[in-house]
């Protein structure tokens, strides 16, 4: 199951502070989605996180978000979250965490 996990989410490095989630971003793949953006963002010059093609997401997504947002303000880094999609910034809104996000 983890191959196929692997495989419906990915990151990749579109600029140099740039990192691009593709595919979903769920209960599902959220555990490995975490482990991998905090591995990207320890290098320190990642200051962009794009969620433009992600096809889906849900609230673990969202948690997996806010966790590596927090971690990034923890660690004294802005992280732009961008392009958020419409149903995971609706949760966020009822949540009432868009704000550390957006």
């Amino acid at each position: 199951m983890e191959a196929a996990t692997q495989q419906r989410f990915q990151l990749d490095v579109a600029a140099p502070d740039t990192l691009v989630a593709t595919g979903e971003l769920s209960f599902d793949t959220a555990a490995t989605a975490l482990l991998a953006i905090q591995s990207a963002l320890g290098n320190g010059g990642i200051k962009r996180l794009d969620l433009a093609k992600l096809s889906r997401s849900d609230s673990a997504g969202l948690a997996c978000v806010l966790a590596v947002a927090a971690e990034a303000r923890r660690s004294g880094r802005a992280l732009e979250v961008t392009h958020m999609p419409t149903g995971m910034l609706a949760l966020a809104q009822v949540c009432e965490v868009d704000r550390l996000i957006c």
